[in-house]
């Protein structure tokens, strides 16, 4: 793998600390522990999207403000901070993934409420057999949901002071992912064979790492 120029925590804006914790995740195994070892954000004082400051101020964080922190991570190990928007059909929630490259293969650093959705080994040679390999378990009400991947979005072409030292939320960083391209991985006349989940694939989904009051909520997550 070809490293890259590491910044210094300095550079990103970080204080010492901040960078004390982040450059101590050395490998994406140890960010991926890292950022499912942080209880859920459920958003109950209403919608946010923390920097990665904000993250380790309130120690939770959902799927989108986790890969913020992998991505910085990841990034303080000369790797760069690249991201992946999943998105879901109405009824459901998107999803983002922090992506990283071993020996030309694509792996994902993940944060989910629910095993499904969370990391990927580099074992996938494009960005859409990876994105597949989240479309089985991908659903909703008794409904596989997923069915757009964007291209990787380099987060380097966003200000650190937009997603990693931000003290407000990071809107303008998530509709820049929304409006990133992305690619269809069905076609709608495939839609008609798509087997719903069994009773014990259901039974499974209701495990959750962290409870929350809603369960409509914890579901998002």
């Amino acid at each position: 793998m070809r490293r890259r120029k590491r910044p210094t925590p300095a550079e990103l804006g970080l204080t010492a600390t901040e960078g004390r914790i982040l450059t101590s995740l050395r490998t994406p195994q140890r960010v991926q522990e890292y950022v499912s070892a942080l209880p859920a954000n459920f958003e109950q004082g209403g919608d946010s999207l923390r920097s990665v400051r904000g993250v380790l101020r309130h120690r939770e964080a959902h799927c989108l403000e986790a890969a913020f922190v992998a991505a910085c991570a990841l990034w303080l190990q000369g790797e760069p901070p690249l991201v992946m928007d999943l998105t879901a059909t109405r009824e459901d929630s998107d999803h983002v993934v922090t992506l990283f490259r071993r020996d030309g293969c694509w792996g994902a650093i993940s944060k989910s409420n629910h095993a499904w959705l969370r990391w990927r080994d580099p074992v996938y040679r494009s960005l859409r057999e990876l994105a597949m390999s989240y479309f089985h378990e991908y659903f909703n009400k008794g409904r596989k949901t997923l069915r757009t991947y964007s291209a990787s979005i380099d987060l380097r072409r966003f200000a650190t002071d937009e997603w990693i030292t931000s003290e407000e939320n990071c809107w303008d960083v998530g509709a820049a992912l929304d409006d990133a391209r992305h690619y269809r991985l069905i076609k709608p006349a495939q839609m008609r064979w798509l087997m719903p989940p069994d009773a014990t694939v259901l039974r499974a989904d209701d495990i959750v790492q962290y409870e929350s009051r809603d369960r409509k909520t914890a579901r998002k997550y």
